[in-house]
């Protein structure tokens, strides 16, 4: 199978399957959507979920929030992941907006990476989830998924996964493409016991063929 003929069947068959898929975060608007995926950052979108509707109560605007001190913010984000840098990173991201962009979240990635607690692929998040750019956010579902079923090869950082991805799907369904491959990796190839037998991508899964073949139809 040819790598072209590869994406088209992973493409096709998350278009059937997965005509919908989007983020599980919860959000109404640019502003919240950047607060949660900041806040997302090796923590749980479940997780997330539970903290963000008094974050967002007490904190509904980027103005708001900039004028907020670190005790008024750290403890409604306190069972998060690293809170006290977060913490930081959500005030100075707000003062930044605020300040720079007239308390409204920029549409482009390297506008987005300026701001505090914003990485790349969080501003890809942002860019492909709120402007529908053509950006891959890869995240470690993202990259195990794609490596696995061969979409990347010999990709030895999420940049040049991306940079595969970006260059195989095309451009109109790359930002859908980027959650089919996170929720296909939160849900059926997960990490340590991917659930292949659930699986509709294994007659070309390299993975499957190369590993897991032998242990579904071997177990127990």
């Amino acid at each position: 199978m040819t790598k072209k003929e590869r994406y088209a069947f992973v493409i096709d068959w998350f278009q059937k399957n997965m005509p919908e898929a989007e983020t599980e975060l919860h959000y109404e608007n640019p502003y919240q959507l950047l607060v949660a995926v900041i806040l997302s950052a090796q923590c749980t979108d479940k997780r997330v979920n539970i903290v963000t509707p008094l974050f967002f109560q007490k904190f509904p605007t980027a103005e708001i929030l900039a004028r907020a001190e670190f005790d008024d913010v750290e403890p409604l984000i306190r069972s998060i992941s690293f809170a006290n840098n977060k913490s930081r990173h959500l005030l100075g991201m707000a003062k930044m907006l605020v300040n720079d962009y007239n308390g409204e979240v920029p549409d482009t990635v390297e506008e987005l990476v300026k701001l505090p607690g914003v990485g790349r692929k969080t501003a890809n998040v942002i860019t492909s989830v709120i402007y529908e750019q053509p950006n891959m956010a890869v995240d470690t579902h993202v990259f195990r998924v794609s490596a696995r079923i061969g979409l990347t090869t010999n990709a030895k950082n999420v940049l040049q996964a991306e940079q595969q991805l970006v260059a195989n799907i095309p451009s109109e369904l790359i930002h859908k493409a980027h959650h089919w491959l996170i929720l296909h990796g939160r849900y059926i190839c997960v990490a340590r016991r991917p659930k292949c037998e659930r699986c509709g991508l294994t007659s070309i899964c390299k993975f499957y063929k190369s590993d897991m073949k032998y242990i579904v139809e071997n177990k127990n």
